[in-house]
């Protein structure tokens, strides 16, 4: 049975993505470290769910901690690793730029050093959308992204980068995913979509940072998760943008749709645009459907249904969920 590494296994994507797996005859070993960035629960929700699966197998480990890496490389035959876990967050990264630093592009670093010492070969790693700010839309993936405007961004852009020496230097087999706004139910509360769906639902006011007119190209989990499925396929080194191609939609649009499925009208409250934050995303995905085969299928409007359905059903503890 072919085992696959997952790093960032209890995550949203990192989640989807071992389901699908595992659903193919996959042995899936993830490693994840839990963090508090924002409430376990949702992560203890998803890993319990993966702990059923008899392929299945967890660690708990840090990226940053090479020894330990290196320990689980040394008691498994991995054929490929899917790297999905990070620090995320624009406005975080900029309070606690260090941390980012160190898990995503020194942790990733200690993953590459592992597989080439261990001879595996191929490697899926996750990057973002948001290492092309201030370029023109759609953004294809030839785009110069040599100026971001967030530490996050800047730490994801040199994990690329490091990823690119690592196929040069060693034969390593990479395909780059940078995802676009990714959403879905059980997702990540620091997203917009769960922070409007909630408050929305409650009654609360909701924050948008500008007029809520910037854009954003949703891509709903499970195509982003099959799109990642299919970047194990052998390429070289390239990067594929997954996105929905819809780079349409504007934070109001979002706010429109949740309020037609809670049925309740949202309260907001407007502040300051962020600089860090990017006016508009929009994935050209010509590369991936001509390459990976891949193509999205599920639109917003069925994706944001089926979000508010989950939070609906699951009521009784996600109400509880801390969001960030």
């Amino acid at each position: 049975m072919t085992t696959i590494l997952i790093t960032g296994v209890a995550g949203f994507i990192g989640h989807r993505t071992s389901e699908m797996l595992l659903a193919e005859g996959y042995r899936i070993v993830g490693l994840d470290n839990m963090n508090n960035y924002y409430d376990n629960s949702l992560q203890e929700y998803r890993l319990n769910a993966l702990k059923k699966h008899e392929h299945f197998s967890f660690y708990y480990a840090d990226i940053r901690d090479a020894g330990k890496i290196n320990e689980i490389f040394a008691h498994h035959p991995f054929s490929a690793v899917v790297h999905l876990a990070a620090k995320t967050g624009v406005r975080d990264s900029i309070k606690n730029p260090h941390v980012y630093m160190a898990t995503n592009t020194q942790g990733t670093l200690n993953i590459l050093e592992a597989m080439v010492k261990n001879n595996v070969k191929k490697l899926v790693f996750a990057s973002t959308s948001s290492v092309y700010s201030g370029q023109e839309l759609p953004f294809i993936e030839s785009l110069p992204t040599d100026s971001p405007i967030s530490p996050y961004a800047a730490t994801k852009k040199a994990a690329e980068i490091i990823c690119n020496t690592y196929h040069l230097l060693y034969g390593l087999d990479v395909s780059i995913v940078r995802y676009f706004t990714v959403y879905g139910p059980g997702g990540r509360p620091d997203m917009s979509y769960f922070k409007f769906i909630k408050s929305i639902e409650e009654g609360k006011p909701i924050t948008i940072y500008g007029d809520g007119s910037q854009k954003r190209d949703f891509s709903y989990i499970d195509d982003i998760a099959n799109g990642t499925v299919n970047a194990l396929k052998s390429v070289g080194y390239e990067i594929f943008n997954l996105g929905s191609n819809n780079g349409t939609y504007s934070l109001l649009d979002l706010i429109a749709l949740i309020e037609k499925n809670v049925g309740k009208k949202a309260k907001i409250i407007y502040e300051p645009f962020d600089k860090s934050d990017m006016k508009a995303t929009w994935a050209n995905i010509d590369k991936a459907i001509n390459v990976l085969g891949w193509q999205p299928t599920v639109s917003l409007e069925e994706g944001i249904e089926r979000c508010v359905k989950w939070y609906l059903n699951n009521k009784s503890w996600v109400a509880n969920i801390n969001i960030v």
